[in-house]
């Protein structure tokens, strides 16, 4: 089998714990308790019906209207205005999870940085693929210098002020695609501008639509379950579910084969 030449991240839930779920949840109760609060009975919502699931299955990977729309209708709020619903909730979302960002509000992952370095110390190309416009802060306020020293890690591939965002080799996080997840064309262009076939990519994922997205393009996918989602991603199609990248049998990967360590 011919080796991976190319990995894909997505970057929320893959790369950093980040505040995105929790700006969703909060904006939504604030909206249904200040300004939307008339048509509060008429929903299904309720401040503890917002779940880590609801994010998962109905919002995790999508855009940002995208992601508005499916919670707004999972809550069966009111299609009346819906348009101008769907808009004020993914502004209010962002404005949230901006000033989270800027507050450092959020945390990378070990074992992803880890897969990072050990991927560019193999020759293999990577790049951040994001539906959320965000990415780039968040991957911008990550030192991997600072991260491989602290780990003791001697990576050829670190340089003194690297951050995760000058690691990738491309990067089209945030950008307008004529579809979102499922659809498959921002890891097709992750590929095309690693120059990368799609048959020699791994896309790595927390998210069912991103895990359908990767297949439906062609490539490996790479399920981690960072939420108790195992079964969600295996069903989605992930070639291999792990709950740490830590888990990923390296010689195996140099070798094209995604498996566990037996370890």
């Amino acid at each position: 089998m011919a080796r991976f030449e190319g990995a894909i991240f997505d970057v929320d839930g893959v790369l950093v714990d980040s505040p995105h779920e929790k700006a969703w949840r909060e904006s939504l109760r604030e909206l249904m308790e200040g300004p939307w609060r008339d048509i509060r009975s008429r929903t299904t919502w309720s401040p503890d019906g917002f779940t880590p699931q609801v994010y998962q299955t109905e919002m995790s990977g999508k855009p940002r209207l995208d992601g508005a729309r499916a919670a707004l209708a999972y809550f069966h709020v009111p299609d009346d205005e819906e348009e101008s619903r769907v808009a004020q909730y993914a502004d209010d979302k962002q404005v949230m999870v901006v000033r989270m960002i800027e507050a450092g509000d959020f945390t990378s992952y070990p074992d992803a940085l880890r897969f990072v370095l050990d991927a560019k110390d193999d020759g293999i190309r990577i790049a951040a693929a994001s539906s959320s416009k965000n990415a780039n802060l968040f991957l911008g306020k990550i030192r991997l210098d600072r991260f491989a020293e602290e780990q003791g890690i001697a990576s050829k591939s670190v340089r003194p002020g690297l951050t995760l965002l000058d690691a990738f080799d491309a990067d089209v996080s945030g950008r307008e695609f004529a579809h979102g997840k499922p659809h498959p064309d921002m890891f097709l262009a992750a590929a095309h501008e690693l120059g990368v076939a799609p048959e020699r990519a791994v896309v790595l994922e927390d998210a069912v639509a991103g895990v359908q997205a990767a297949k439906a393009g062609g490539m490996a996918a790479l399920g981690i379950a960072r939420a108790d989602d195992a079964d969600l991603l295996a069903g989605a199609g992930a070639d291999l579910v792990v709950v740490s990248l830590d888990q990923v049998d390296r010689t195996a990967l140099h070798d094209g084969r995604l498996e566990k360590t037996s370890t």
